[in-house]
């Protein structure tokens, strides 16, 4: 089935992308497990090379089972095309290394991913392409941080791990003024619960480790947009790079994308109930929740997401040591620096993923030493906050 506008979000997750007749009748996509493919002829090769034929060539260009997969999550996301990578920071790498020359400068949401932080490190470090963190939160602040070789401004929102929500069509409207990319980290949301390319957002990126595949079982990211700029990421970064999928980790993710709606709702409901529970402890200083009423950024949310999503923070009253006591103190949940998976998983995210930012800027980003996440699974509610009830005790 092609991209068939009509059909719902959940039915478009099945069967966008694949036709049966086209793969020997088989109901399941099949794993092209393959490096290479043959040509009848000579001449077909150089068609084929030239661009003059469409065809497989070579599995770092393309192949049949990740071709299914980028035009499904094409289809989810609006957008026109997309690349599958061999993870979340290979998608991020691309984007940010595809789109931007020697001196040019990158605007940033306060408050990233701590690998998208050491990329952002060694892009000025290396190649004088400099950074600047921004709240994102007026027109007058997003503008005074612009200057003339500002190129993109890269946004995730949720943010990570604070869930602070940015209003992305501000962000737009003032970056279009100038001719500048909008670049969106929506692994939080998934395109089930925002679609920022229909916002008028240039680019979307996934780690689909997370949401996407939903089982924890395979590493992996997708980068989504107009075709113009995913050509070109596709004829250099891709090519040239090779931060590549596999075609098993790509069928593995068309597996896990057909259930994803079914397992947002839960992911869902149960982080509302969670969060409402945290909300009433008294050992919880702060919940940061997007879906919460109470959250600074919720008429925001209300506006371009359709629910608060299956993450969430609290912070203690306490310590670091009280923070690492509850933590260690947990039965039920592991501790996992990944979200998104049928287990709820809980991290610390000042020495683990944010560990590598410094630490005033950390704290800058509201990422403080007793701020715990929680990525909420989908097991009952009352399991999940039954443990969490006696570790806070």
């Amino acid at each position: 089935m092609g991209k068939e506008k009509h059909y719902k979000f959940e039915t478009k997750a099945i069967h966008t992308g694949y036709d049966t007749k086209e793969h020997l009748d088989s109901l399941t996509p099949p794993i092209y497990q393959t490096s290479t493919f043959t040509f009848s002829t000579i001449q077909q090769g150089a068609k084929r090379f030239s661009g003059a034929e469409e065809g497989y060539i070579y599995s770092r260009l393309s192949n049949p089972t990740v071709s299914i997969l980028e035009e499904r999550m094409a289809d989810l996301e609006g957008g026109d095309k997309a690349i599958a990578f061999g993870s979340g920071m290979a998608a991020v790498s691309a984007a940010l290394i595809g789109l931007t020359r020697a001196s040019d400068h990158i605007i940033c949401s306060k408050g990233i991913y701590g690998c998208t932080f050491g990329l952002l490190q060694m892009l000025e470090e290396k190649y004088g392409i400099e950074h600047t963190f921004s709240d994102l939160t007026t027109e007058e602040e997003i503008v005074s941080n612009i200057r003339d070789n500002t190129k993109i401004i890269y946004i995730e929102t949720p943010i990570n791990p604070t869930m602070k929500v940015i209003d992305l069509e501000l962000v737009v409207r003032v970056a279009k003024t100038k001719g500048i990319l909008v670049i969106i980290d929506n692994t939080f949301a998934t395109p089930y619960l925002q679609k920022p390319l229909l916002l008028g957002c240039d680019l979307v990126i996934h780690s689909a480790t997370k949401y996407l595949g939903g089982h924890g079982d395979l590493i992996a990211g997708i980068l989504i947009g107009k075709k113009a700029i995913v050509d070109e990421l596709k004829k250099t970064v891709q090519k040239d790079i090779g931060g590549i999928i596999s075609p098993f980790d790509a069928w593995l993710l068309l597996r896990g994308i057909k259930t994803l709606a079914v397992r947002m709702d839960r992911h869902c409901e149960n982080a509302e109930k969670i969060a409402a529970k945290l909300k009433n402890h008294s050992r919880v200083k702060e919940v940061y929740y997007p879906g919460d009423k109470d959250h600074q950024d919720y008429k925001i949310m209300r506006k371009q997401m359709k629910r608060g999503g299956g993450l969430l923070s609290f912070e203690l009253n306490g310590s670091y040591e009280d923070a690492v006591s509850v933590v260690n103190k947990l039965k039920l949940i592991p501790i996992a620096v990944s979200l998104g998976d049928a287990e709820t998983l809980i991290q610390h995210p000042a020495s683990m993923t944010h560990a590598v930012i410094p630490e005033e800027v950390r704290k800058n980003m509201g990422i403080t030493n007793e701020l715990i996440r929680l990525s909420v699974g989908l097991e009952a509610w009352q399991d999940i906050w039954e443990d969490l009830e006696q570790a806070l005790e």
